[in-house]
């Protein structure tokens, strides 16, 4: 009920862009995470725009929600130039639950790893914060995501009917999280 409502909140604040042209992205396969910050607001909705071309699109106003709510954590992987190639977004549920609310890859720059990268920086970060598990939706069709997910130890536990604007179903997937004790890691 609450990821319905969410979900019915945040297509207030989708956007149907245009796709912008890629950037040129030098052919290392080198890339860091880092925290992503406001500063980086242009850059982020341009690369969202790419990653889901023909999918649903957050805008400007939502990504500037995520990234000014100090309850949200958000993480942009970026090559030896500096260009974010990656992002994901982590919105604070409930007092220890995380929802995943976004997670994009450039096209050019997938398969390689850099999607699990990010989601096992982002599962190592909810760990130390506290949080005992994290949520997130996805496509049915969306194949590869669900292959990544099922292969970190999420699991389906619902199937949401229409859930996606364009009226495909999606599936609520699930995680419990380890919470790393301080006293067992010093």
């Amino acid at each position: 009920m609450v990821m319905s409502l969410f979900s019915k909140i945040l297509g207030f604040f989708y956007s149907s862009a245009k796709t912008p042209d890629p950037p040129q992205i030098s052919g290392s396969d080198e890339y860091f995470i880092h925290p992503l910050r406001i500063d980086r607001l242009d850059e982020v909705v341009k690369l969202n725009a790419r990653c889901f071309s023909k999918g649903e699109n957050y805008n400007h106003q939502t990504f500037g929600f995520l990234l000014n709510d100090s309850r949200n954590i958000s993480y942009m992987a970026v090559n030896e130039s500096g260009t974010m190639i990656g992002f994901i977004f982590i919105m604070r549920a409930h007092d220890d639950s995380g929802h995943i609310t976004t997670i994009g890859v450039a096209p050019e720059c997938r398969r390689k790893g850099l999607a699990k990268r990010l989601l096992d920086h982002a599962e190592e970060v909810l760990r130390k914060k506290g949080f005992s598990s994290v949520a997130l939706e996805v496509r049915i069709s969306n194949h590869a995501a669900q292959e990544l997910y099922l292969q970190s130890d999420y699991m389906i536990v619902q199937t949401l009917k229409s859930y996606y604007n364009d009226g495909e179903d999606g599936y609520l997937m699930m995680k419990a999280l380890e919470v790393w004790e301080e006293e067992f890691t010093r």
